[in-house]
């Protein structure tokens, strides 16, 4: 094997790589997503039931905040998965 077909094999091997990590990130945002939802959806139950929402609030901020970071992860291997292919 030479060193241009070692380097190309090598460059598929870590975009198939990039493909798991992002099918990873994919779901985590998606489940993320969904975990938001709901929480947002316990919020607005309990306050039409005119319960106190400070802790189901602060899970729903967690949950946001998490999202965001999932989010931002999937986006950055979006951005390596376009680099790899160049």
């Amino acid at each position: 094997m030479n060193f241009d077909s070692f380097c190309y094999i090598a460059a598929m091997d870590h975009l198939a790589l990039i493909h798991e990590h992002l099918a990873a990130a994919e779901r985590r945002v998606a489940d993320g997503e969904r975990h938001v939802a709901l929480q947002r959806e316990i919020v607005a139950k309990l306050e039409r039931n005119g319960s106190d929402t400070a802790r189901v609030r602060q899970l729903l901020s967690t949950f946001e905040e998490a999202l965001m970071w999932h989010i931002a992860e999937r986006d950055r291997l979006i951005r390596e998965k376009l680099d790899a292919s160049r």
